[in-house]
């Protein structure tokens, strides 16, 4: 496949495009669906949708405690990973498709790292599994800072 200028595109950054395109895709039906679950009433969430406008204009860190103090009733606010456990509660589920188009990056990494070894790019199938790693850490969040 070439562009306007006449360079071709690589079997990666096809692969690359190709995963991404479905990623996306995948992530933007998961947030449509979650979405409507959630606005449609059928999925029933952890705030009242009535009231969820209370808390519009509250700064993250307040709006959690304030949820969970209200709503939520956990020994912590859920930070991090915590949503996992709230996936049952409509405005929780909503953040699988988030999850979903976030990690398709590392996924494409990942995939793209055999071929360029193969091809004889260390240095950037080396790039592509580091770069997988550490997105995969900082989303993990082993990787905490200033906490």
């Amino acid at each position: 496949m070439s562009n306007t200028n006449g360079t071709q595109a690589t079997e990666e950054q096809i692969l690359y495009a190709n995963i991404l395109n479905k990623g996306m895709l995948i992530g933007l039906v998961m947030l449509l669906v979650t979405f409507g679950l959630y606005a449609g009433g059928i999925i029933k969430p952890a705030i009242p949708l009535d009231q969820i406008q209370n808390y519009w204009s509250m700064p993250v860190g307040e709006y959690l405690e304030v949820i969970n103090h209200e709503f939520l009733h956990l020994e912590h606010p859920p930070t991090g990973w915590g949503w996992v456990k709230l996936v049952g509660k409509g405005d929780f589920l909503n953040f699988v498709g988030v999850a979903v188009l976030s990690g398709v990056t590392i996924l494409c990494y990942l995939a793209i790292a055999p071929g360029l070894f193969r091809r004889g790019d260390k240095a950037y199938g080396i790039m592509a599994l580091l770069e997988a790693a550490i997105l995969f850490l900082a989303a993990s969040n082993l990787l905490a800072v200033g906490h």
